[in-house]
């Protein structure tokens, strides 16, 4: 029987990246839609629930991504609604790489140490990737401050975060290289999780700087989000290069998917698979 994902996505044109890591990651067949939301998925759940017989289920199974976090969450609330029973099939929630992104580059920067006590900012971190790589540096006991340009958008994701997961972060309004400069002194961890293309640290910034133990950086194209951090960084303090990993992890939850039918991965879920993986 073949593996059928489908890709809801909240924006009008589905994401290329989800569907090819999503082949990549086991499925037979991808149906993408785009410009799905929490009042129109309804029907497109029911025909994933309704049609195979129970043993059959776990050959079916939906992903929810785009770049909007609130919306992906209100679709994702939407679809296990739908739910009941044994009328169920395997979810992912990857909004904009949010979860397998975040979750690999927590995983490398807590391998083999502990972040307790440790003073982690992330810059521009009001973005999906932001807010929940900040969450699990918290939940491994890392004190967490996000930066952003301007205070409203920052203040809100950090609302949001403690709304939805019950966590404190710090807002940090830093809009220039100097400010988030500044966001740094004292960090032991500064993970960047800001748009392509943008640099938010120059290499003298964070090299002069003596608190500093680890720095990653989520951004893969030129220019690095900061500076003087390598793709496949891999010291044992200093820059931490995590993209191998995101795509591998993105790739083995796909196929987790598939294993049954009544799996949710999200942030949490996502991460206990990272770590489980990280260092392989």
């Amino acid at each position: 029987m073949k593996k059928l994902l489908y890709q809801f996505d909240t924006d009008t044109l589905p994401s290329v990246f989800d569907n090819v890591v999503g082949y990549d990651g086991g499925a037979d067949h991808i149906s993408a839609y785009g410009g799905v939301n929490a009042e129109n998925v309804g029907g497109l759940v029911e025909g994933a629930i309704f049609t195979r017989s129970p043993k059959d289920k776990k050959n079916t199974a939906l992903f929810v991504g785009g770049s909007n976090m609130l919306q992906g969450e209100a679709v994702l609330s939407a679809i296990r609604a739908k739910f009941f029973a044994k009328f169920r099939v395997s979810i992912m929630f990857d909004c904009n790489g949010s979860n397998t992104t975040a979750a690999a580059a927590v995983a490398w920067l807590a391998h083999t140490r502990a972040l307790t006590g440790k003073r982690a900012v992330v810059l521009a971190g009001s973005g999906p990737v932001g807010q929940r790589a900040a969450v699990l540096l918290a939940r491994e006991g890392a004190d967490v401050a996000v930066t952003g340009r301007k205070r409203a958008g920052i203040q809100a994701a950090c609302d949001a975060i403690k709304a939805r997961f019950g966590i404190d972060v710090e807002a940090i309004e830093a809009p220039t290289n100097s400010d988030r400069a500044v966001a740094i002194r004292g960090a032991h961890i500064v993970l960047a999780a800001g748009a392509s293309g943008v640099t938010l640290l120059e290499a003298k910034q964070w090299q002069e700087n003596p608190s500093l133990e680890l720095i990653a950086d989520a951004n893969a194209s030129p220019p690095a989000g900061i500076e003087g951090v390598g793709l496949s960084d891999r010291a044992a303090s200093g820059p931490l290069g995590f993209g191998a990993l995101k795509l591998a992890l993105h790739r083995a939850c796909i196929a987790r998917l598939f294993e049954q039918n009544d799996l949710v991965l999200d942030a949490e879920e996502i991460y206990a698979i990272a770590k489980g993986m990280v260092g392989s």
